[in-house]
C-alpha cells in the first residue's frame, strides 16, 4: 500500500479513535428524557421527540455513527464538498419519491436558502456518483460531512418537516457540530450533569473541532435545547454561562453565525445575513462609499407568524445598465428566489414602497466588475394584521 495513504488512514483512525470513543451504552433510547412544552418549538427538542423509539443508532440524538465525519477538521480535507474553479460549492442531490408535493416544497425552501446566503448550492443530481438522498426516514439523523456515495439524509415525515430541522440535518451533511458540544462550552454553558442519565454523558462530550474563529451563538439552529436529555421533568441540562435566561435552541433556521460558519468553513465570498429584529437598517457593503466589485449579498428578513413586512429604501445608485443586467437590487416577496419578483432596480431608480403579502422578504444585491457606485441603504420594520387592520408589533 502507498506509503501517503497508510499515513492518511493511520491519522484519520487516530482522530476519529480520539473524537469519538467506544461507549459503554449505545443504544437508542429516550425512555426517562423530559420533554418540556415550553421548549417543544425548539429544533432540538422536536428532533429528539421525533426521533424516540427510532431503530436507527445515533449518536449525540441525531447523528448516525456509521462513518464518523467532522469536516472542520477532517485530515486532508477529505470531508469537505469541493469547490468548483467558479466559487460555487455545488452539491447534488435527490428528495425521496415518496414525499407530497407540499413537503418537497418546503424541503426545497429550506435548501435555497443556502443558495441565497452562501456558496454552497444544491443542484438535482444527473449521473453524479456522490450525491445527497433526502429520505422519508423513521427519524431525523445525518453523517457528518461528505463521506461519499448515495448519502442519506433522513427527514421523517411529520415531526421532521420543518424548515430548522431540515437545515440542522443538512448543516450536518456540511460538517457542522453541534453549538454546545464547541472544545470551548464550558466558558458558555453549564452543564447539569446531575439531570442527564450517565447513559446519555457521550451526547455532551466536547469535540476537538477548529470553532473557526467566530463566537459561541446560543441562537445557532446547531445548539441543543435547554432541557435536551433531562431525566427530570422541569430541569434544565444546559444553562447559559453568564446569564441564565438567554434563549438557547430554536426553530426558525440558519443563524447570521451559523451562516458565517458555513462561509467561513467553505471560504465562501458572499455578505449580508437575516433579519429577525422589529425593526432595523442594512445598506450595501461599504456604504455610503463605493460598493465593491463582483459582490452578491442577500438579506432575508423574518417577522413572527401573522406579521408583514414593510421595506423602504431610503438611498439608491447603482450602475446603469439595459434591464438591470449588470449591478441590481431585487426585492422578493416570501423570502425566496423562487417567490415572484417584487422588481429589480438599478441606476438612480425610486424604489417604491413595498408591504409584504407574508411574513418573509428576501432582497439581493449584485455588483458586476466594472462601475462602481455608492448603492443603497434600506430600512423595514414588522406588523402585525387583524383583519383589515395594521397595527406594529414593537
Amino acid at each position: 500500500m502507498d506509503l501517503k495513504i497508510r499515513l492518511a488512514l493511520f491519522a484519520s483512525h487516530f482522530y476519529f479513535s480520539i473524537s469519538f470513543p467506544i461507549q459503554v451504552n449505545t443504544e437508542q433510547s429516550y425512555e426517562g428524557v423530559a420533554f418540556p412544552e415550553s421548549e417543544e418549538e425548539s429544533v432540538f427538542s422536536l428532533i429528539l421527540k421525533s426521533n424516540k423509539g427510532s431503530k436507527t443508532r445515533l449518536y449525540e440524538g441525531d447523528i448516525t455513527p456509521k462513518r464518523h465525519r467532522n469536516a472542520i477538521v477532517c485530515p486532508f480535507n477529505w470531508c469537505f464538498w469541493p469547490k468548483s474553479s467558479n466559487g460555487l460549492v455545488v452539491i447534488p442531490y435527490v428528495i425521496s419519491s415518496s414525499y407530497t408535493n407540499e413537503e418537497k416544497a418546503l424541503i426545497v425552501g429550506a435548501i435555497q436558502e443556502y443558495e441565497t446566503l452562501t456558496c454552497i448550492h444544491f443542484v438535482d443530481r444527473t449521473t453524479e456518483t456522490d450525491y445527497i438522498y433526502i429520505e422519508a426516514g423513521d427519524s431525523c439523523w445525518s453523517y457528518f460531512g461528505k463521506v461519499g456515495g448515495s448519502q442519506v439524509v433522513s427527514v421523517r415525515k411529520g415531526g421532521c418537516m420543518r424548515k430548522g430541522i431540515i437545515q440542522h440535518e443538512l448543516n450536518h451533511a456540511l460538517g457542522m457540530l453541534h453549538e454546545q458540544n464547541r472544545n470551548d462550552r464550558d466558558k458558555y454553558v453549564v452543564i447539569s450533569w446531575q439531570y442527564i442519565s450517565p447513559g446519555d454523558f457521550y451526547h455532551f462530550k466536547p469535540t476537538r473541532a477548529n470553532n473557526l474563529g467566530l463566537k459561541y451563538d446560543y441562537s445557532s439552529v446547531m445548539h441543543y435545547h435547554r432541557f435536551a436529555f433531562s431525566n427530570t421533568s422541569g430541569k434544565a441540562t444546559i444553562t447559559p454561562f453568564h446569564d441564565s435566561t438567554v434563549p438557547i435552541g430554536q426553530r426558525f433556521g440558519l443563524s447570521n453565525l451559523d451562516v458565517a460558519k458555513i462561509n467561513k468553513l467553505y471560504k465562501c465570498v458572499q455578505c449580508g445575513k437575516t433579519l429577525t429584529a422589529m425593526n432595523g437598517k442594512f445598506e450595501s457593503p461599504l456604504y455610503p462609499s463605493h460598493y465593491p466589485l463582483l459582490t452578491d449579498c442577500a438579506w432575508i428578513m423574518i417577522a413572527p407568524e401573522g406579521s408583514k413586512i414593510s421595506l423602504t429604501i431610503l438611498s439608491f445608485l447603482l450602475e446603469d445598465s439595459f434591464q438591470c443586467q449588470h449591478d441590481c437590487l431585487v426585492i422578493y416577496d416570501r423570502g425566496t428566489i423562487t417567490a415572484r419578483s417584487e422588481g429589480k432596480y438599478c441606476v438612480n431608480d425610486i424604489v417604491p414602497g413595498f408591504l409584504s403579502s407574508g411574513n418573509s422578504v428576501l432582497v439581493q444585491f449584485h455588483s458586476d466588475y466594472f462601475l462602481q457606485y455608492f448603492g443603497f441603504q434600506a430600512e423595514y420594520s414588522f406588523s402585525k394584521y387583524e383583519g383589515s387592520k395594521e397595527r406594529s408589533v414593537i
